[in-house]
């Protein structure tokens, strides 16, 4: 193992573990209008990082990885609320199919990669079988340590394709955790959110924390390194990731022609029709 390797495996694991860690340089809660203003110089320029990406091909997969409740599907509609889809693909992968099951593990990812000119999110990954699929029993132990030995060779290759690779982990605490997912169970808006395995990892604490400690140590690489985001503050892990993810991925901002709407026609005798058309009603 190289000296670039361990180092970033030591930054993860501290930025992890313990509350000493981590109240260091703590600051206030952000306000909502505050939030809205950071939120908004950022969307400025995830726009510009969409203009460059297509203007000069680059391929980039972005992975977010995370406990349950930890904030991952807000983090990524943040990043593409202002952004185009047909530029930032974000896929998000259902239980395989019976098909899928029989190929080689990391086959049903691979096709999602991005070509040139398209950021690729992943909610979730090809890391739940070193997660969800380890901690529930739901692969062999022995398939889970071959998985962990070949994701380094498989995320070298993406790099060296020429694929910008981001890993993110979201960490929240036990507390915020639990907070969370009680909110989910009585509002009839994040019901959804709330899965029986989400009811049957939320026990499972500490083997979540084994299983996480094992993918680092085995994932966690100089050319595809794990960034860990704490995230008891929903709006502050946003802010800071977007703003990660913005310096880690090289781009300008391309200039642009100054834009003139054009004169509309005249109606030239044009009449709006006497036609029944069948409005909505306007409740509000």
């Amino acid at each position: 193992m190289n000296r670039k390797v361990r180092k970033s495996r030591t930054t993860a694991g501290a930025r992890v573990k313990g509350k000493a860690a981590t109240v260091e340089g703590e600051s206030t809660t952000l306000s909502g209008k505050d939030y809205d203003k950071e939120m908004k110089k950022l969307h400025v320029e995830l726009v510009k990082l969409q203009r460059w990406v297509v203007a000069k091909g680059l391929k980039v997969c972005i992975i977010f990885e995370g406990r349950d409740g930890a904030g991952k599907g807000g983090t990524i509609k943040a990043i593409t609320e202002r952004t185009s889809p047909r530029v930032f693909r974000v896929v998000a992968l259902p239980a395989p199919s019976d098909r899928e099951k029989s190929q080689m593990y990391i086959q049903r990812y691979l096709p999602h990669l991005p070509a040139a000119g398209e950021i690729l999110i992943f909610d979730r990954s090809w890391y739940n079988r070193a997660g969800v699929e380890r901690v529930m029993g739901f692969t062999p132990e022995d398939q889970v340590r071959k998985f962990l030995k070949a994701v380094p060779l498989v995320e070298k290759a993406i790099v060296e394709s020429g694929i910008v690779l981001l890993k993110y982990w979201l960490e929240v605490s036990e507390e915020e955790q639990t907070r969370r997912l009680k909110a989910r169970i009585d509002d009839g808006r994040k019901i959804w959110k709330l899965s029986p395995m989400d009811l049957k990892s939320y026990s499972r604490w500490y083997d979540y924390s084994r299983a996480r400690d094992d993918m680092f140590e085995a994932t966690d690489t100089g050319f595809a390194p794990w960034y860990v985001a704490r995230s008891d503050d929903k709006k502050k892990a946003r802010l800071n990731i977007i703003t990660h993810m913005l310096k880690h991925i090289p781009y300008e901002d391309l200039p642009r022609e100054k834009i003139t709407l054009p004169k509309r026609q005249k109606a030239h005798g044009y009449k709006d029709p006497d036609y029944p058309y069948k409005y909505v009603k306007e409740v509000f």
